[in-house]
């Protein structure tokens, strides 16, 4: 199993607008950038994921499924933009902030830290449990 992150404007799609989809999910679709959509080209059904809101609020708020492998991104014309679709899974018990993973020096290599403006990055497994931990949240 694999571990994500996925980032969103919660003015725009917000956790509680996730988890009122429920196990259906929803494509996560709307991703323009290269790097972001290679990454969701290797996600499998039942990676995880840990579901970001960005702007002001920059915290990881809850933890998401793949329920859908790659396909083609229904709000684009272009065939290049794919998608996968998530599923929320439950939430953290506590919001874990980006200023509290930017103050462990064991997170100073995470893919959110070095390259905040990427909407769908990777998670090392011990990056996964440690924020879990952070949100005291079991990691699965």
């Amino acid at each position: 199993m694999a571990y994500w992150l996925f980032k969103s404007e919660p003015s725009t799609w917000s956790w509680n607008d996730q988890r009122a989809k429920g196990d259906a999910g929803e494509e996560w679709d709307g991703v323009r950038n290269y790097q972001a959509r290679n990454f969701m080209r290797e996600m499998k059904l039942g990676d995880l994921g840990f579901f970001y809101h960005s702007q002001k609020e920059k915290s990881v708020v809850g933890i998401v499924e793949v329920c859908a492998e790659i396909h083609p991104d229904s709000t684009a014309s272009d065939p290049r933009w794919e998608c996968v679709d998530i599923k929320a899974v439950r939430s953290l018990i506590q919001p874990v902030t980006l200023d509290q993973i930017k103050n462990r020096s064991d997170l100073a290599d995470m893919v959110l830290v070095k390259n905040s403006r990427l909407s769908v990055q990777p998670v090392r497994d011990t990056e996964w449990r440690i924020i879990c931990q952070m949100g005291a949240t079991a990691p699965k």
